[in-house]
């Protein structure tokens, strides 16, 4: 497409990680067992969740939702690294890459909203448990997550336009295994100060001022865990925590090294490695890490699978008789 002496191309081309097929068979591999296993663990959570009356609580409503977005954001980006793995011709439409662009944008500011309305119910759980229950009813928790969702897809849709705009007068190659902003920006043939300010102000709104609610939460969290005078009481304080704790330090650790530091010609190769840290790494990770270190999910995982054979016997004991 053209508009005087600026184009816009048809299609990009991703060079992705590696050339070398056996390299790319070996990633295929492995990221493809990687997504089944993100399919399957985050699928088992929200399964359990669904099942297991006892886990009908804020904290494992907001773990639902962050399971559905893990889900979802694997999906928007691993099966084209698959396809691409295989095909010698990595090419993606215009359309298909704006797409992608706003998907993992959206799904992946919504991730880190959650994260933060996680660590409110938290706080709230820990500080001031008398209350919890009535400050975290079904409505606070539905609207916390609606706020999370529509902010993430507002903010990837302001994104995503401004970034697709962007003429590149020709330049067709990516230097990427997926559609992604800073990449796309770098092909720009125009000014960028407008998509500067823009992936600024965005890093703002969906990661460095939730990740100052998480910080401000737990400083009060860790405050009242040192009150408390018993060992044991401290332990279990923790406990409900150390889940959340873990993924949060995992998920804003890495965005915050990564994209509130000074921006150079040398950083594509670090940006590949982002997106497949938040794409196949973090999904994966996240059942993982709330199922083996949660008491509580464990326990359903129980109950769940003991009804299950239960069941079964029950079956086979009522089934029909030889006559």
């Amino acid at each position: 497409m053209r508009r005087g002496n600026l184009t816009w191309v048809g299609e990009f081309v991703l060079l992705g990680l590696s050339s070398d097929r056996q390299t790319q068979a070996g990633l295929f591999v492995l990221f493809g067992a990687a997504y089944l296993l993100t399919l399957l663990g985050n699928g088992l959570i929200i399964l359990l969740i669904q099942l297991d009356a006892r886990l009908h609580l804020p904290m494992y409503f907001f773990l639902c939702n962050l399971s559905v977005v893990d889900i979802c954001y694997t999906s928007s980006g691993v099966p084209q690294m698959l396809v691409h793995l295989v095909l010698e011709k990595k090419t993606i439409s215009f359309a298909r890459c704006g797409t992608q662009l706003f998907f993992s944008l959206a799904l992946g500011g919504t991730e880190f909203l959650l994260l933060a309305a996680m660590a409110y119910d938290r706080y709230l759980a820990v500080c001031d448990p008398l209350r919890y229950v009535a400050a975290m009813g079904p409505r606070r928790c539905l609207v916390l997550a609606m706020v999370s969702w529509l902010v993430g897809v507002a903010n990837s849709a302001v994104e995503t336009v401004v970034t697709l705009r962007l003429p590149t007068c020709g330049h067709h190659v990516l230097n990427h295994v997926a559609c992604e902003t800073l990449a796309l920006v770098r092909l720009a043939c125009v000014d960028i100060t407008l998509n500067q300010a823009v992936i600024v102000a965005s890093s703002v709104v969906v990661l460095l001022v939730p990740c100052c609610l998480v910080s401000l939460s737990y400083a009060y969290i860790v405050a009242a865990i040192l009150r408390i005078q018993s060992t044991h009481g401290r332990r279990k304080a923790f406990g409900t925590c150390a889940s959340h704790l873990t993924v949060v330090s995992m998920s804003y650790g890495m965005a915050l090294v990564t994209y509130m530091q000074p921006r150079s010609a040398a950083s594509a190769e670090q940006d590949k490695l982002v997106v497949l840290f938040y794409a196949v790494v973090t999904p994966l990770l996240n059942p993982l890490i709330y199922s083996l270190r949660n008491k509580e999910m464990k326990a359903a995982a129980s109950r769940v699978l003991t009804r299950s054979s239960g069941s079964d016997r029950s079956a086979r004991r009522l089934g029909p008789k030889s006559m």
